[in-house]
């Protein structure tokens, strides 16, 4: 019998030799999920001797990570700012830098228990942030628009795993005209929209392909959504309200050209995400 060390390794240049992003990590995460295991739990148990049974349920997990199925689809949950996410192919996998929406959203708006706020999640994908947004926040209802029926039927299994639907409400459909009228006038708007210019389909990781392209792309220069959602602002969210929207490295710089084209918003500021890379810009509502 092989030892638990000896198939992390194999495994680990295996991922290697298959170009797989972080090797060694990925290898340790598909074992310990594959063990039922913590992750940290391996390191005690590496002379322990694995069987065929352990095996057979193995290999194809490490087959479909070296084929860059992105990890989290073959595990089928990340975290989300400790919130459990299920993942598939029918959302974007929430990524750890779209966290720090949720951290700008809470310093920007009025933690008083004696207000009752309308906050809006505008493509939630997997539901990540709406769920965040949810549990973090007391005084709160949340908004959360998707255009895709399959996204939104795992972002409700999400939001009834993390108990958060009392405060939480989920419309299908195309950005603010998903939501009903009771929600307006909203007092924050997040979105993590469709961004990647159609033209970079062919240069993206294997794993970013894994999902769906409706949440991916948007145009030519990949803003056409997000400059449909500033439009339909207008009347929509009071005076001061927040706007905080999740782009690519260098489509701030049009952003901000063109805020002169929105008389309803004032332009604020992009934000650099944990990596220092421009992740975010910052509207106000006039």
């Amino acid at each position: 019998m092989q030892k638990l060390i000896d198939i992390l390794n194999k495994t680990t240049e295996f991922f290697k030799k298959n170009g797989v992003p972080n090797p060694k990590l990925d290898a340790q995460y598909i074992l310990a999920h594959g063990l039922n295991m913590k992750r940290m739990e391996l390191y005690l148990n590496f002379d322990r001797p694995l069987s065929e049974e352990e095996l057979i349920l193995l290999r194809p997990m490490v087959a479909r990570r070296a084929e860059r199925e992105p990890l989290q689809h073959i595990i089928g949950n990340t975290s989300f700012r400790g919130h459990e996410i299920q993942c598939d192919k029918r959302a974007l996998i929430p990524r750890p830098e779209t966290e720090m929406l949720v951290d700008m959203l809470k310093e920007r708006i009025s933690l008083d228990e004696s207000l009752h706020l309308h906050i809006a999640d505008i493509g939630t994908g997997s539901g990540a942030i709406a769920i965040a947004l949810a549990k973090e926040i007391s005084n709160v209802k949340v908004f959360a628009s998707d255009i895709s029926t399959d996204a939104l039927e795992l972002a409700k299994i999400n939001a009834e795993n993390n108990a958060c639907l009392e405060t939480l409400s989920f419309y299908e459909g195309s950005l603010l005209n998903a939501l009903p009228q009771d929600a307006f006038p909203l007092h924050a708007l997040v979105a993590n929209l469709p961004y990647i210019p159609e033209k970079d389909k062919s240069s993206l990781q294997p794993e970013v392909c894994f999902d769906p392209e409706l949440a991916l792309f948007a145009g030519d220069d990949g803003l056409l959504l997000i400059r449909e959602l500033l439009v339909q602002l207008k009347g929509k969210i009071v005076a001061n309200a927040p706007i905080l929207l999740e782009i690519a490295s260098g489509q701030e710089i049009i952003l901000e050209e063109e805020a002169k084209n929105y008389s309803h918003l004032e332009w604020v500021c992009s934000h650099k995400d944990y990596f220092g890379n421009v992740r975010f810009v910052e509207y106000r509502a006039k």
